[in-house]
């Protein structure tokens, strides 16, 4: 953790000690009280905690000062045919660390059902994912997520203007580096299943204004893809 995040109703309350950021303030930073260290509130400013007391049962007393917040994220909406757990839980991780704003996790015709019943999206776990990519990259903020709706509707509720674009290893004109993308964005990346699109969603995508790009000639993970892809990105649109 780079930095380490907390909830506003999280702030007026003694840490657990069993807590995963106790452990790391203690064990890991070697804090002892008085001792300072970087913090910050999620989707709010980042500031600095103060280690006050360590409890007989562990539990840590703390005090906050805050700054101004981060940047905005990234204009950068991720659209993926909802992958096999252990991948989404990388995108998530990952997306988070990249400053995407969207990460839209979407039923395709080749991807499998089952995937969408994981515990990942039943429980707190895929938010705690985008907390540890967030706090790696030394930021607050995080992505807004949605799973479980259909390429169409997800497509439906994009907004008016930016670039589309769609990976696709078999039916791109051209690569993603040579793609024309708005300055300042918005910008949607459309990513399939671990099968690929079908042909009817290729249809639905050029319908809706999609250019399909590729990465290059070899076949990527799905996890892969998007690190790539968004980093291209980011390059585009003139992020550090």
């Amino acid at each position: 953790m780079n930095i380490i995040l907390f909830h506003p109703s999280e702030v007026q309350l003694p840490l657990p000690g069993k807590d995963s950021r106790a452990r790391h303030i203690l064990t890991v930073l070697r804090r002892a009280p008085g001792d300072t260290f970087d913090a910050g509130l999620v989707n709010g400013p980042r500031g600095k905690g103060t280690l006050v007391s360590v409890g007989e049962d562990g539990a840590l007393g703390l005090q906050f000062t805050w700054e101004t917040p981060p940047a905005p994220l990234a204009p950068l909406r991720l659209i993926v045919g909802l992958p096999r757990p252990q991948t989404a839980r990388d995108i998530l991780r990952e997306g988070a660390a990249l400053g995407v704003a969207a990460l839209d996790f979407v039923r395709t015709e080749r991807g499998e059902p089952s995937y969408a019943a994981s515990t990942l999206w039943s429980s707190s776990e895929w938010e705690n994912l985008l907390v540890a990519g967030a706090a790696q990259a030394f930021c607050t903020r995080l992505p807004a997520v949605r799973h479980g709706r259909t390429l169409e509707a997800t497509l439906d509720d994009l907004p008016a203007g930016g670039a589309r674009l769609a990976l696709d290893n078999y039916e791109s004109p051209g690569p993603l580096s040579r793609a024309e993308v708005p300055a300042g964005g918005p910008v949607a990346l459309a990513i399939g299943a671990e099968r690929g699109w079908s042909a009817a969603e290729r249809e639905l995508l050029l319908r809706r204004g999609f250019l399909f790009v590729h990465l290059g000639e070899r076949v990527l993970r799905t996890e892969t893809a998007c690190i790539a892809a968004i980093s291209l990105l980011r390059a585009k649109l003139g992020l550090s």
